[in-house]
């Protein structure tokens, strides 16, 4: 006796991937392809020459030098606080993971102000941190510093549930043959974890490279040294150069989709390592 079809709360392949890709082509793909479009104006030389200018290179790399970096700082951190926030019980514990989404929620804008006058010369870390002989305010590493503010929650949300999620009969087990604690950690739990903690970083990075409200306050901006890409593009906007800006823009996009594309390539082998050994 035949089985009656399966029937499927979702439409079949065909519906779904027809919305799916109408959906993306209009909120994703056709944006994207408008700034290539004119970018593409100026053709290849004049991409060139506005990819080669000493102030669009000097912006490109700050961006996404301070950006990885940050990413990175993130990734470790945001995976500690996950640990803490999943493993552990402490008074507080709700307010703090509650508080731990508030960068969503708060202005870019209010919070480059806040962290300016925070790590400024005259602010309550600043002050004490320039005794050090370490500033932060209106530096690079204060662009680092606003990138890891907005950029940690990425991390804290992606690698929480899948902490919460692991099994800690692993770990006892591990223990119980006489593994030690580095060797638990490096052996049982990362591997399941690093595609959580690539994901986290990937998001990051991505926020970071394209972040400006919360930056400029405390970069300060300075010609050549603490000037973004973004901001650079907002300037040759306000000159009405919009082939100059969606060159930029174009560029971001291009070192983006690379750097992103790496990262999900290394995910995706570290999960089929992290399958093959489970």
């Amino acid at each position: 006796m035949r089985r009656p079809p399966r029937r499927r709360v979702i439409p079949g392949l065909g519906l779904s991937l027809g919305i799916t890709l109408a959906w993306l082509g209009l909120i994703v793909l056709i944006p994207l392809l408008g700034v290539f479009v004119k970018a593409s104006g100026l053709g290849w030389a004049g991409l060139w020459q506005v990819w080669s200018e000493p102030r669009v290179l000097a912006a490109l790399r700050l961006s996404f030098g301070a950006a990885l970096a940050a990413a990175g700082f993130n990734a470790l951190m945001g995976t500690w606080v996950a640990w803490v926030l999943v493993r552990y019980r402490f008074p507080g514990k709700r307010m703090f993971d509650a508080m731990i989404d508030l960068p969503f929620a708060l202005p870019t804008a209010v919070a480059g102000i806040a962290l300016t006058a925070l790590y400024g010369g005259n602010g309550w870390v600043g002050r004490w941190l320039e005794r050090l002989g370490i500033e932060v305010a209106y530096t690079r590493l204060g662009i680092v510093v606003a990138l890891v503010f907005v950029g940690l929650p990425f991390v804290v949300r992606v690698v929480q549930p899948v902490l919460a999620e692991s099994e800690r009969e692993l770990e006892e087990a591990a223990a119980t043959l006489g593994a030690g604690r580095w060797r638990t950690l490096t052996r049982v739990l990362l591997p399941a974890l690093w595609p959580a903690v690539l994901t986290g970083f990937a998001l990051a990075f991505a926020r970071g490279v394209g972040e400006y409200g919360s930056v400029i306050f405390i970069a300060g901006n300075r010609f050549g040294v603490t000037e973004i890409a973004p901001l650079l593009i907002t300037i040759r906007l306000e000159e009405f150069d919009y082939a100059g800006a969606t060159a930029i823009a174009a560029a971001m996009l291009l070192l983006s989709f690379a750097v992103l594309l790496l990262v999900n390539t290394l995910q995706g082998r570290l999960s089929r390592r992290g399958r093959k050994a489970g």
